[in-house]
C-alpha cells in the first residue's frame, strides 16, 4: 500500500482518440495564429450561446470530428441557413478547417479544439441542437481497443438529449462490425426513432470525404445511420 500522505492515484479517463498532433504545415500554423481568435471557440465549462456567437438564432448542427475539415466546409458552404459547430481535437485538422473557413467566407461554421465529450457534457445545453454529425469515428478494430469506441450507449444518450425533438443524429462507418455496435446502440435509445428500417441511404447533402473513397476503393462498405429524436 502507499504511504499514507501518497495523493491518491488518478485514473486517466478512456479517449476516443490518441492526440497525435503531427507536423502542422506552415499554412496551418499560421491559420491558428491568425484566425484562431476569429474562429476558434475556447472549450468553457458553460452552454454555448450559439445566438452570440454568430449573431443570429438558427438551427444548431454539431459535428464530432472534423478531420482536415473538407466535408464539415462543404455542408456549412451548402446550408447558410444553418449554422455549424465543428470538434476536433488535432491541430493540423483544426488549421486546414480554418483556412477553409476563412477561404470561402463561412459566417456560419465555427470549431472547438477540445475532446468532444467533454464539450457535450459542459458546452452543449439538452434540446438545443438540430442535428448532430458523427463521420467516420475511428473503429478502433482491435477487441483490446474497443473500450475506446466514442458512440457507446452513455454517450449516445448524452447526445440525443442534446437534441431538440425533430432533430437529427447522423452517422457514418465503413467498419461493419462498428456499425453494427452503433445500430445497436442508437436503436436501444429511447430518445431516438430510426429513419430507415436498418441503414440509410447516403444523405445527399453529404458529401463523399476523401476517407470514405479511400475505403470504397479497398472494397469496403459505407453504412450512414440517421435517427430522430421524438418527444
Amino acid at each position: 500500500m502507499p504511504p499514507a500522505d501518497t495523493p491518491d492515484v488518478v485514473r486517466r479517463p478512456v479517449r476516443s482518440y490518441v492526440l497525435r498532433q503531427g507536423r502542422l504545415s506552415p499554412a496551418q500554423s499560421r491559420a491558428l495564429e491568425t484566425l484562431g481568435t476569429r474562429y476558434v471557440l475556447p472549450f468553457a465549462a458553460a452552454a454555448l450561446d450559439a445566438a452570440q456567437v454568430f449573431g443570429r438564432r438558427a438551427p444548431v448542427v454539431l459535428e464530432i470530428g472534423c478531420g482536415m475539415g473538407e466535408t464539415s466546409a462543404a455542408i456549412a458552404a451548402a446550408q447558410p441557413q444553418t449554422d455549424f459547430v465543428g470538434v476536433e481535437v488535432h491541430g493540423p485538422g483544426v488549421g486546414a478547417l480554418l483556412n477553409r473557413i476563412e477561404a470561402a467566407k463561412l459566417a456560419n461554421l465555427r470549431v472547438i479544439q477540445h475532446d468532444a465529450v467533454e464539450v457535450v457534457d459542459a458546452m452543449i445545453a439538452e434540446r438545443s441542437l438540430a442535428g448532430i454529425h458523427v463521420y467516420f469515428p475511428d473503429p478502433w478494430p482491435k477487441k483490446r481497443h474497443h473500450k475506446r469506441r466514442l458512440l457507446k450507449p452513455a454517450f449516445v444518450q448524452a447526445l440525443a438529449r442534446r437534441l431538440a425533438p425533430g432533430g437529427y443524429l447522423h452517422v457514418a462507418t465503413d467498419w461493419a462490425p462498428y456499425a453494427e455496435e452503433i445500430l445497436m446502440a442508437l436503436g436501444s435509445e429511447p430518445l431516438l426513432v430510426n429513419t430507415a428500417q436498418r441503414y440509410a441511404p447516403r444523405p445527399a447533402w453529404r458529401p463523399q470525404t476523401k476517407f470514405e473513397t479511400r475505403g470504397l476503393k479497398l472494397g469496403h462498405e459505407v453504412f450512414d445511420l440517421v435517427f430522430r429524436r421524438e418527444g
